[in-house]
């Protein structure tokens, strides 16, 4: 009997095997990002009537639905207490560190209407940079970290949400103590693709659009050294080049962290100052090879930051399929 159950055991067990590509096609473009939240997020609040009212919700906490309904957006979490409101109060369920939880919501009038003392946000806007494509799946990644709501911290979780084209318009340079930033014009009518998950290892979707690249063999980290190395990321021109970066040392431990690196290029320094906002998913290539994506950047100097390997990133894309 122990030896029939054994088998049986071997049959069920799941492995998750990866197949990524081993040839995929390098980005740099700059898109534009829309993303749903899952419910509402509570990112501060506001007096009412000189006080502060709903103090049993905390920053942070989803709101998922009122009165045993699922809540769609912010306007819609806004008919909903209308509708359900009763002597000024409303039961809500939210999720706080992952548990459903349920409590009143207190309504004080003011100024002709009902009000909550709660800021809360539905949906997140951004730009970043496209690290992949994989031409086999059609899923890409960008940014390779998480996008968190910026008041609270707190990851996006995606409802629904999608990558457009956009256009650079101008660069905020960085300096020491100071992140800049990549400026650009979210082009809503040129769908990139849909957007399908936010983690910390990058947001993923399926492509939509057909690009005329070619494909570039993956790196693993044992491939990888110090020295030179390029990013693809976009000008202000709004053209994607390549620019020189120095690789200072290779983590093969860290899941987040594998690469950190240096700007060098003196073109790139003189019109960003460094590593800014939306340069994050900048593919890095080395010896014509792509081997992971700009993440991050040192505040204090900014010439500098980290890397992601693009081995992680595609693991993580590769779960899309499943």
């Amino acid at each position: 009997m122990k030896k029939v159950i054994f088998i049986i055991m071997l049959l069920f067990f799941q492995v998750t095997v990866f197949a990524y590509s081993t040839e995929i096609i390098p980005g740099g473009e700059t898109l534009g990002l829309h993303i749903n939240n899952e419910g509402v997020l509570i990112v501060g609040y506001y007096k009412v009537n000189g006080d502060y009212i709903n103090k049993n919700l905390e920053i942070g906490d989803k709101v998922t639905k009122v009165n045993g309904v699922t809540i769609e957006d912010v306007n819609n979490m806004v008919d909903l207490i209308d509708k359900y409101m009763e002597d000024n109060r409303v039961t809500v369920t939210f999720v706080r560190n992952d548990e459903e939880q349920e409590t009143e919501l207190e309504l004080s009038y003011f100024n002709g209407n009902y009000r909550t003392g709660l800021y809360v946000k539905s949906f997140i806007v951004g730009v970043g940079t496209l690290t992949y494509i994989d031409p086999e799946t059609n899923v890409f990644g960008l940014l390779g970290h998480v996008i968190n709501e910026s008041k609270t911290n707190h990851r996006i979780e995606v409802k629904t949400g999608n990558a457009y084209n956009a256009k650079i318009e101008n660069f905020t340079r960085s300096a020491n103590g100071s992140v800049g930033s990549k400026n650009a014009t979210i082009l809503e009518e040129e769908l990139f693709g849909t957007i399908e998950k936010n983690t910390n290892y990058g947001v993923f979707g399926f492509n939509k659009q057909k690009l005329d690249k070619k494909t570039m063999k993956v790196a693993t980290l044992d491939e990888v050294k110090t020295g030179k190395a390029y990013i693809y990321t976009t000008n202000q021109e709004d053209e994607i080049k390549a620019y020189e970066i120095k690789i200072l040392d290779v983590d093969k431990k860290s899941k987040e962290k594998n690469f950190y690196i240096e700007i060098v290029d003196e073109d790139l320094l003189s019109m960003s100052g460094g590593i800014v906002q939306g340069m994050s998913g900048s593919p890095i290539i080395q010896e014509d090879k792509i081997i992971g994506a700009v993440t991050r950047v040192l505040v204090d100097d900014v010439k500098k930051g980290y890397g992601i390997s693009i081995i992680t990133m595609l693991e993580e894309g590769d779960l899309l399929k499943s």
